[in-house]
């Protein structure tokens, strides 16, 4: 069975930069698109990004990560990564990978098979 788990999470400044991971076990990461997701405190779960690692490569971005965020894939480290720069106090919230079997990924919730637990991001000056 496919295991996510997400790290890099941590407590920035408003403008600094952060890079989250997310780790697979079970399965390789190669069979699966991966998506970012975010929860901040009393909001709804909401996509970030994600990439279609078991495809073409292709990326998709929410409005709230253009231009900040970029995500990317390695397939031989089983690894996705989030690189978000210029982070903003908005941007708090704990953070989930999540993998889909469906080839090309989107930022609906319900086309992904497997969750990470979070890894909490906190942006506070």
């Amino acid at each position: 069975q496919l295991q996510l788990v997400e790290s890099g999470g941590d407590l920035v400044q408003p403008g600094k930069s952060l890079r989250l991971s997310c780790v697979a076990s079970g399965l390789a990461l190669g069979s699966y698109g991966i998506g970012w997701f975010r929860q901040a405190p009393g909001k709804e779960r909401e996509a970030v990004a994600c990439i279609s690692t078991n495809s073409d490569g292709s990326q998709h971005y929410e409005d709230i990560a253009h231009g900040r965020f970029t995500i990317a894939g390695d397939n031989a480290k089983n690894t996705v990564s989030l690189q978000m720069n210029n982070l903003k106090s908005e941007d708090t919230a704990v953070y989930y990978c999540a993998a889909t079997r469906d080839l090309y990924c989107s930022g609906v919730e319900g086309q992904y098979d497997y969750w990470g637990q979070g890894t909490q991001v906190t942006v506070s000056s």
